[in-house]
């Protein structure tokens, strides 16, 4: 019986709901972003990516991972959004069936260059030769 109780106290990764409300989130804050709902003028008229929202254990948090359309002005764009989080919040309160709406941070999402960095390092001959084997 210890030993059960032990594995209940690591971190084996998000929930199911935390996944859930995850995404069921950063949909209602892509469309929020389409739909040009928001009156910042670092927000206007830049396509922001919304890649990913991270749920807290408790759904009290959610960090939210953006990047502008080519990843210029993407310092400018997540501040923008963080002076426009309780608008965001009101419209994500009208649209989600949340018992309470996560407090919002944003930040940048830098995925995508880790991701570049990794497709260079992977084009280097010598670690062609040793990943072909």
């Amino acid at each position: 019986m210890r030993r059960h109780n032990e594995n209940l106290h690591k971190d084996i990764g998000p929930t199911n709901r935390q996944l859930r409300v995850g995404e069921l989130v950063r949909r209602c804050i892509a469309d929020i972003l389409s739909k040009n709902e928001l009156y910042e003028d670092s927000l206007s008229n830049v396509p922001i990516t919304v890649s990913e929202v991270r749920c807290s254990s408790d759904l009290k948090l959610a960090t939210v991972f953006v990047l502008p359309l080519g990843g210029q002005n993407a310092k400018e764009v997540v501040l923008g959004l963080a002076r426009q989080k309780n608008a965001i919040k009101k419209i994500l309160a009208k649209t989600l069936n949340l018992k309470f709406v996560p407090d919002l941070r944003f930040l940048e999402d830098l995925t995508f260059d880790q991701m570049d960095q990794t497709n260079k390092l992977l084009k280097i001959p010598t670690v062609q030769r040793d990943t072909s084997n």
